[in-house]
């Protein structure tokens, strides 16, 4: 009996991440250089999941608008927002070494529940490459446009913008749908032992927390392909006696 490897089928990676979150972003860039110069980076799927650094963040309201975040991590944190606004230009210089201008003077304090839920209808609407066009608008949008993600026509128009149909987005936003799999996602980043985003998630094989660099991501994508192994078929193989089992196939059988 000679065994005969079969090729491996796709490798999913699972990113957790919050749309509101800096070093999220620059995680991405980080990995999406990684993922470029992967040899077999046609076979990675990449799937996005959810993770709300704030779930108590207040829902948008129109008549009362969100507090700037250097406003509201400059109370939580102390130092006032002047001491926030400093710690937030640093961040922006290491997003511009990732090619990304961000600019978070008016980044708003906001609920990103509702985020989440477009970021699954996503998914379920047009699969992983959807998703992912979802997923840099909203960023994109919030780290480098001023735009209040929190807000529901915000929403739908910048969705659209990334191929989700305005009508599904409203349906979404209209109703509960897709929230128990952001309360899903956020129970196994639990499980994971994830208490921070980005965490990064190789063939629910190999973790990886933090906006490491480039170097890192490239290594871990290496050692978990290497271990996403094809499998071998013994049954099916030629026997020792010529016979050989019956199988169907796009041809018949």
């Amino acid at each position: 009996m000679n065994p005969q490897p079969s090729a491996p089928g796709p490798m999913r990676v699972e990113i957790w991440s919050d749309v509101v979150c800096p070093w999220c972003y620059i995680g991405k860039r980080r990995f999406e250089s990684a993922l470029a110069a992967f040899p077999d980076a046609d076979r990675v799927e990449v799937v996005w999941r959810s993770f709300q650094l704030d779930p108590t963040a207040p829902a948008h309201d129109a008549g009362r608008p969100a507090p700037r975040v250097a406003e509201y991590l400059g109370a939580k944190y102390g130092g006032g927002t002047a001491q926030a606004e400093q710690m937030m230009a640093q961040v922006n210089a290491v997003a511009a070494g990732e090619g990304l201008v961000y600019d978070q003077s008016e980044s708003r304090f906001t609920n990103t529940l509702d985020a989440h839920r477009l970021i699954h209808a996503a998914l379920e609407h047009g699969g992983p490459a959807l998703q992912g066009a979802v997923k840099e608008r909203l960023l994109a949008a919030y780290f480098t446009q001023k735009e209040d993600i929190g807000d529901p026509a915000a929403l739908v128009r910048l969705v659209a913008d990334a191929g989700l149909p305005e009508d599904l987005a409203r349906e979404v936003l209209g109703s509960d749908a897709h929230r128990d799999a952001v309360l899903a996602d956020q129970a196994q980043a639990r499980a994971f032992g994830a208490n921070g985003v980005p965490f990064f998630v190789l063939d629910r094989r190999y973790g990886v927390s933090g906006a490491q660099p480039t170097e890192v991501f490239a290594d871990v994508l290496a050692k978990a392909w290497a271990d996403h192994a094809p499998v071998t078929i013994l049954a099916g193989a030629v026997g020792t006696d010529g016979a050989q089992g019956e199988v169907c196939g796009p041809d018949g059988c």
